[in-house]
Order: C-alpha cells, then sequence, then structure tokens
C-alpha cells in the first residue's frame, strides 16, 4: 500500500485505503470529510470528548466514519492501517505516530492530503507564507492584493481555514494564498508551490523540536522544517534581505529549474528586489527595465499599521502578488482596503500624552522585537509561556528605549533575569498572580510609570495559554484595564 500512496493524488482509487485520522480538531475533521468523500475506509481517533469535537465525530459517523473519542483511544494504532493522517500539532513521539512509524505507515498533515487530493486536475497555484512572525498580517495582505486584482482566492492553512475545503469546494479558485506553520510543513513531503516566502527565522516552539522522532531537534529542526516551503518552487522564492538565514534556505532549496530568488528590503532594492524608496514600495523583480528601473507598486502610507516590521510583510506579500502577474494598482488597492485583525500595534487609547498600544499577538520575543523597536520610549508589559526562548538580545537591543518594565505570566522570571544581567537600572514589577486579573494589576502599575511621550506597550514576548484563551482574550483585557483607568 505504501508504494501506492507514494504517487497518490485525487485520480487514484481511495476505497482501497485504510486511513486514520489523528485528532479531529478543524484540519482534522476537514481530512477526514474529504477522505470520506473520496472513498476512502476512515478512522477518526481523539482524546478529547467536548462539544465541538462530538458533534464533529457524531457527523463523520453519518458518514460512514469509524469514530473513536475519549481517553486512551489513540493508545494503539489500529491494525491494517495504510495511512495516518495527523493534526499539525502532534509530534513524532507520540505514542500513535512512534507506532505509524515503526510499522512503516505513511504519515501526513492536511496540508499534504490537500496538495495530493489537488493533484491533477484541480491544481490550483498555492503562494505562501511562512516565518517566525507575520505569517498571518503577510497572508491577509496578500489575499487582498489578490482580490483586487480580480482573481478568485482564498486565504488558507495556519490562517484559520483548512486547506481541504478548497480541494472539495466547487469555486473555480484562481491562486491561493496560503499560510503554513512549521507544523505543518513537518507533516509535509510533496509540496511543488508556485511561490513562496520565509519572512524571518527566530527561535520559537523550540519544545516541540525536542524527544524521539526527529531527524534534528531544538532549532535546526525548526529551521529544516520552515525550509520544506522552498522545495520545489516552481516560480520564486522570496527572502528577507536583512534577515540572511532566508537567503541561505533559497540557496540550499533544491527548486524547479527557472524558479528566481527575490529579495524584500526596506532598503532601495537592488535588482531582482522588492523594497522602498522615497517612501514608495516600488519593484526591480518583476519588471522588463529592471537593470535600470523600478515600478511604483504602492505608498508606505498605504500599510497600516506602518511599523517597520509590517512594512516587511507588505513587501514579502507584493512580491508574491507580483510573482503571479498581479499588477501594480491591486497591490496598492489591496493594502488601502486591508482590514487586519485586532491585537496588533492596535493604538486603544491615547490620554495624558501616553499612548497605549496592545500587540499582544506578540506571542515570541522576535515579534517584541518587531514591536519594540516601532516606539522611542516604552513601559512594556511583558510575560507569559516563553516556549523554551531567551529574552537576552531583545534586552540588549531596546534597553535603552525602556522606561520600565511590568511582567505577568508563569514565565516572567525568565524576562526578569536577562533585566537583572543587561539593564538593571530599568524599574521592573512583577505581577505574583496568576489568573487574569493580573492584567489589570500590570495596567495599574504601567500608568505609575508611564508619562507624557511614553508609550506603554503590550508586547508579551510570550504565548498567553497560561491564563488565557488565547492572545485575543489577553489584548481584549489590556484594552478593558486601560479603559478602565481613573484619569481617563
Amino acid at each position: 500500500m505504501s508504494s501506492w500512496l507514494d504517487a497518490a493524488d485525487r485520480n487514484s482509487d481511495w476505497s482501497q485505503a485504510k486511513v486514520v485520522v489523528a485528532g479531529l480538531g478543524t484540519s482534522g475533521f476537514a481530512a477526514a470529510d474529504g477522505l470520506l468523500e473520496f472513498g476512502a475506509q476512515v478512522t477518526v481517533l481523539d482524546e478529547s470528548e467536548g462539544e465541538i469535537v462530538t458533534d464533529r465525530g457524531n457527523l463523520l459517523s453519518l458518514l460512514d466514519a469509524d469514530v473513536r473519542l475519549g481517553p486512551g483511544c489513540t493508545a494503539e494504532l489500529p491494525p491494517e492501517v495504510d495511512l495516518v493522517i495527523t493534526s499539525p500539532g502532534w509530534r513524532p513521539g507520540a505514542e500513535l505516530l512512534a507506532q505509524a512509524a515503526a510499522r512503516r505507515v505513511p504519515i501526513w498533515g492536511e496540508v499534504e492530503l490537500a496538495w495530493r487530493l489537488s493533484q491533477p486536475d484541480k491544481q490550483v497555484p498555492w503562494l505562501a507564507v511562512t516565518g517566525t512572525n507575520g505569517k498571518t498580517t503577510t497572508t491577509q495582505m496578500l489575499e487582498s492584493m489578490l482580490a483586487a486584482a480580480g482573481l478568485r482566492t482564498s486565504a488558507v492553512g495556519n490562517i484559520g481555514r483548512p486547506i481541504m475545503e478548497t480541494v472539495l469546494d466547487n469555486e473555480p479558485y484562481d491562486v491561493l494564498a496560503v499560510e503554513l506553520s512549521s507544523f505543518q510543513l513537518h507533516w509535509s513531503q510533496s509540496l511543488r508551490l508556485h511561490s513562496a516566502t520565509v519572512l524571518n527565522l527566530h527561535p520559537d516552539h523550540l519544545e516541540w523540536y525536542t524527544g524521539p522522532g526527529f531527524e534534528r531537534t531544538g532549532y535546526d529542526g525548526y529551521v529544516a522544517d520552515k525550509a520544506r516551503i522552498y522545495h520545489g518552487i516552481t516560480h520564486s522564492c522570496v527572502y528577507n534581505l536583512a534577515d540572511p538565514a532566508t537567503e541561505q534556505l533559497v540557496i540550499d532549496a533544491d527548486v524547479t529549474e527557472g524558479a528566481r530568488a527575490i529579495g524584500f528590503t526596506l532598503g532601495v532594492p537592488q535588482m531582482s528586489m522588492v523594497g522602498v524608496v522615497d517612501d514608495l514600495i516600488v519593484d526591480r523583480a518583476f519588471v522588463e527595465q529592471r537593470r535600470d528601473s523600478a515600478l511604483e507598486l504602492a505608498k508606505v502610507s498605504d500599510v497600516v499599521p506602518g511599523a517597520p516590521h509590517n512594512v516587511e510583510n507588505a513587501l514579502a506579500a507584493a512580491a508574491l502578488a507580483r510573482s503571479f502577474g498581479v499588477p501594480a494598482p491591486a497591490v496598492a488597492q489591496g493594502l488601502k482596503s486591508l482590514r487586519l485583525g485586532g491585537h496588533r500595534i492596535e493604538t486603544v487609547l491615547t490620554a495624558g500624552g501616553v499612548r497605549w498600544v496592545d500587540d499582544s499577538k506578540a506571542i515570541n520575543p522576535h515579534a517584541a522585537n518587531s514591536s519594540l523597536r516601532a516606539f522611542d520610549s516604552v513601559v512594556w508589559i511583558a510575560g507569559g509561556q516563553a516556549k523554551g526562548t531567551t529574552f537576552d538580545d531583545l534586552i540588549l537591543s531596546h534597553s535603552e528605549r525602556l522606561r520600565a518594565v511590568v511582567l505577568i505570566g508563569v514565565d516572567r522570571e525568565e524576562i526578569a533575569a536577562a533585566l537583572a544581567r543587561h539593564a538593571p537600572q530599568i524599574p521592573t514589577i512583577s505581577i505574583d498572580r496568576t489568573d487574569t486579573g493580573a492584567m489589570e494589576d500590570a495596567v495599574l502599575a504601567a500608568d505609575r510609570f508611564a508619562g507624557t511621550g511614553d508609550t506603554v506597550l503590550l508586547a508579551p514576548g510570550c504565548a498567553s495559554l497560561d491564563m488565557w484563551s488565547g492572545y485575543a482574550a489577553r489584548g481584549d483585557d489590556f484594552a478593558r484595564a486601560v479603559r478602565q483607568l481613573p484619569q481617563t
């Protein structure tokens, strides 16, 4: 069976395949639904018995899936399994996946399945985005540019909508804007994308890349998975000139002959790059006269918010859009019409000369770095789940702009220790509460430090699940506490 699966696509006889879908989250449900539509024999396993999972399981049961929910159901891989589809967050060392690997049963993610089931007669070009930070914003920008060009498109993947939904959809898409996480890429083997970008590379999710089942562990494993996005590229590998590691991935990639390397930069672009000249975003990559001229795509002021890292996101999105032939006016229109989700350098309030900014989406040190460099004098609210990352470089880079620091969350002492090592002169308060009320205390503490011209910045540099259901809930609590301040 495994030899048959090596070349499996949407025209294969899936009725002979016995497939286990591990996990019934959004992507797992979409994978199981798609496999059933293609006639596969599907067994679904999920340890959870929550309402959403149970409802999904009941629906799949009606479609003739064998659904097994509850504690212990993933402890043993069923016999005579030909393929396992895993949820992206499952590590290779998970018992079920370890058993599959030992039995040489192929393990795919929903992304790999969607790619296979779109080949060959429903093949839609994928323009893909990965990186440590900025993936969702860049994907949204790209989708908006493609739509402004009149193309039938959708933002899919890690952004929330499973790619399998587009495979099953009757909509004749022209192109997809695809956000891919390192987890999704880890379980993808055969992707051959039109164009892709790695926005940046910094340590993140290091706790995932530990234990058995990895060819590479730690940061090396994380980078190796990001690199998969460039493999087999047919048109353009887009990289960040300010992050040489992303260019090295392009250099090392095994691409289709004729694929190009396209850089993006906040500076004046060289040939085969997109960059900035006199507050204009310009293209020296996809114009015939690129040796001595550039084409205006948009104004930097079209990018909102206009922080440097967000302009980089816009440059990457523009490069991907241009690689697909999107005309210059659509790039500008896409940026102008875009309305990003909240909690991304979002000004909550300006009062008494103090600006209060919610960047709860900054869930690792690199994202916090991008946020901090947008302001001159900062009272910084930080902390949460550090996920194995460190903060020394962040403190060294921004100590001069930090007026004070307020720390929250389970790993707040990791940041406190870095401050003590590199910037002991900066006033620091640690909020000991372990419930969501810690945010109100943090805002009150920040208010005591903040003066005219300061920005109080929630850019935690950490994940939020120690106290909140997600970064959005954390940002909402911040905004609520700010608006309740007595002086406002």
